[in-house]
């Protein structure tokens, strides 16, 4: 693996720039624009290798792309409940689109993203209590789509349909201190893409480099609804909870320093 100086990786993206159209080495690979990067860098992971200079990340995704942007993963408290594959999915689930067919006919499922602004269809939501200092998960019964209301009347037969009880959440100083860890340095790059007779092809054209991550910032964007936190969960297997975000821009709102490398 090759080692950078932070100057150095800056030159290295201006001539991967300066290349043009280049061919995918994952071709249908959903990930494709990441590691191509990844193997014109010669490195293995996107955690850059630049001695002194601090922890930075490599982030890449496609201009095209309308997804939402994964920046890590992350359990709530309190984390010995193991909360989503132990309480959200036997307990709010449902019965998984698949069940009987790719899965069992047992098969659950809870997923949801969720944020500050507005209640997913199923009633849940984020509340960022600034006085306590946790975000948190809410669920509110009075929010869920008529379309939803057989699997209302099930749950209610499980729990108390009120606010969430326990109420799984974390604290601003973890939730920081590990957005910070993941996040402290990062290099973003965005990508166009073409296909040619089936071929996938990418043009890095755009590299944002964003540097001293700040915490406060990072809480005011989830409390945008900014960043929201994803949970995806089945019977057989926990995904994992992730923190996304909407857009490169409102990643860049969580630094103190930005710039485009021109």
């Amino acid at each position: 693996m090759e080692i950078y100086t932070k100057e150095r990786l800056i030159e290295r993206f201006r001539d991967i720039k300066a290349m043009g159209w280049l061919h995918s080495t994952r071709q249908g690979n959903a990930g494709g624009v990441g590691n191509t990067l990844e193997e014109l860098l010669g490195i293995e992971e996107n955690n850059l290798p630049i001695p002194n200079a601090g922890e930075w990340e490599l982030k890449c995704r496609r201009k095209d792309s309308s997804s939402l942007g994964t920046l890590f993963h992350m359990e709530p408290s309190p984390r010995a409940l193991k909360f989503v594959p132990k309480i959200f999915l036997p307990k709010y689930g449902w019965r998984h689109e698949k069940a009987g067919t790719k899965y069992p006919k047992d098969e659950m499922s809870f997923r949801q993203t969720i944020n500050s602004k507005n209640r997913t269809d199923r009633g849940f939501g984020i509340v960022v209590d600034r006085e306590e200092r946790k975000v948190k998960v809410s669920f509110d019964a009075g929010s869920v789509d008529k379309r939803h209301s057989e699997w209302l009347r099930q749950i209610e037969g499980k729990v108390n349909v009120s606010e969430l009880n326990p109420q799984p959440y974390w604290g601003f100083d973890d939730l920081t201190h590990k957005a910070g860890t993941k996040l402290k340095n990062c290099f973003f790059v965005i990508a166009r893409r073409k296909k040619e007779k089936r071929t996938e092809f990418f043009l890095y054209e755009k590299v944002f480099m964003f540097e001293s991550f700040s915490g406060d910032k990072f809480i005011s964007e989830i409390e945008e609804g900014n960043i929201l936190i994803d949970f995806d969960s089945r019977t057989r297997h926990n995904h994992g909870t992730k923190f996304r975000v909407r857009s490169v821009e409102n990643l860049q709102n969580v630094y103190e320093v930005s710039r485009i490398i021109e």
